[in-house]
């Protein structure tokens, strides 16, 4: 069991904010600088608290905690990646606060969850800013420790509007956080009440210890889910995500026959595939011409066999990306954790795999029409979420 006893580094829990804290400016530009759109570090607009009478009522238990890391984004906007040795300018630029975990919760808070966070920053501007910016956005910012030396995590990120790709270089924040930094009473209070604890695994001791347990040498993705589910038997579902190839999810059942159909008496033994065979069908059933999320689903609970691994009981479903437009498509920064932020929301409120694969698609979609990881988040009272919502 480990210690949590106060580090012997100089830290501090991070009181909430006033609401008269002064903004913190990242890049000053000078004026004379031509044809540059510039957007300094600035938190979002709140959406109003008034719930539509058209949106379903939130989960009475909607607080969910989150470990993992936060950063100030710094990104840049180019006509075409640069070649070694070039000089080249920026179309524009955009300094936001980042990372998985921060990234994941703040979706999470614009679609109604109350998010609490764990990591670490510094007690420098980006990491006040990084503060801020959560707080602004809805994220319990009470268990965040803020070190009083060293430097707050950034990522340089450099988006390119010709192959619509970004490239970040990351700078990890000094100290970095261990177990020690927070208190047991203080991890004790965040977990009070919590109903899910998400982590993205960027802090390398859990990263360690995952990839020890669910380190999978399968050939094929089908495989590796089923080697997972096999190697982690409390694991409901597994998510792998594809990008603009969409989802693959590997959804548990405890069932090994099929229930009983009404008035026929007990089920049948359920029936065997293999599960990469599965996939192809499932895939042929994608319909090419729709341009919005969907979601391909295996009609019933069957055992999945992936050869030379074993089998599961479950469903296996695959999930579509929206086809953004070309001219619409700005920035892929944090389409991960949006999708992750919106699958966050879709277990609070019970909502069935068919649907959650779609509506977390379209979150992340959303996300991807702006430049940054979250200028482009949606709300939940945003229209393009209502067919996802009832």
């Amino acid at each position: 069991m480990l210690s949590l006893s106060p580090s012997p580094i100089a830290t501090r829990l991070y009181p909430p904010l006033s609401s008269s804290s002064s903004l913190p400016i990242f890049f000053p530009l000078p004026s004379t600088t031509p044809s540059i759109r510039t957007t300094m570090f600035s938190p979002p607009c709140r959406a109003s608290s008034e719930v539509s009478p058209s949106l379903p009522p939130l989960p009475e238990n909607r607080i969910v905690l989150g470990c993992g890391a936060v950063v100030v984004d710094f990104l840049a906007t180019v006509a075409a990646y640069p070649k070694p040795d070039d000089k080249i300018r920026s179309t524009s630029l955009k300094v936001q606060g980042g990372g998985n975990a921060g990234n994941a919760l703040t979706c999470a808070a614009r679609l109604g969850l109350n998010p609490r966070l764990i990591s670490k920053v510094s007690n420098d501007a980006q990491g006040r800013g990084v503060l801020e910016e959560l707080e602004a956005d809805g994220v319990d910012i009470s268990y965040l420790v803020v070190s009083a030396e060293g430097n707050s995590p950034f990522t340089y990120i450099i988006v390119d509007n010709q192959t619509k790709t970004r490239t970040c270089i990351h700078t990890p924040g000094h100290p970095p956080m261990v177990p020690s930094d927070l208190s047991q009473s203080s991890l004790l209070s965040a977990l009070d009440g919590a109903r899910l604890v998400y982590f993205d695994v960027r802090l390398h001791e859990t990263a360690l210890v995952v990839a020890q347990e669910a380190w999978t040498e399968a050939p094929s993705i089908p495989s590796a889910l089923v080697s997972m589910l096999l190697r982690l038997p409390n694991i409901k579902f597994v998510i792998v995500t594809l990008g603009e190839d969409g989802c693959i999810m590997l959804d548990r059942s405890v069932n090994e026959v099929e229930p009983p159909t009404l008035g026929l008496g007990g089920g049948l033994e359920l029936e065997e595939m293999d599960v990469d065979s599965l996939l192809e069908l499932l895939k042929q059933r994608i319909d090419d011409n729709n341009a919005i999320p969907t979601c391909i689903s295996s009609k019933s609970v069957m055992r999945l066999r992936a050869n030379g691994i074993g089998t599961v009981s479950g469903r296996l479903l695959v999930g579509t990306a929206e086809k953004i437009p070309a001219p619409e498509l700005i920035d892929t920064t944090g389409a991960g954790d949006a999708f992750i932020g919106a699958v966050l929301y879709a277990i609070c409120v019970d909502m069935p795999p068919e649907k959650m694969l779609p509506f977390a698609a379209q979150v992340a979609a959303a996300g991807c029409r702006a430049l940054g990881a979250r200028t482009g988040l949606p709300w939940r009272t945003d229209p393009r979420l209502a067919p996802f919502l009832h």
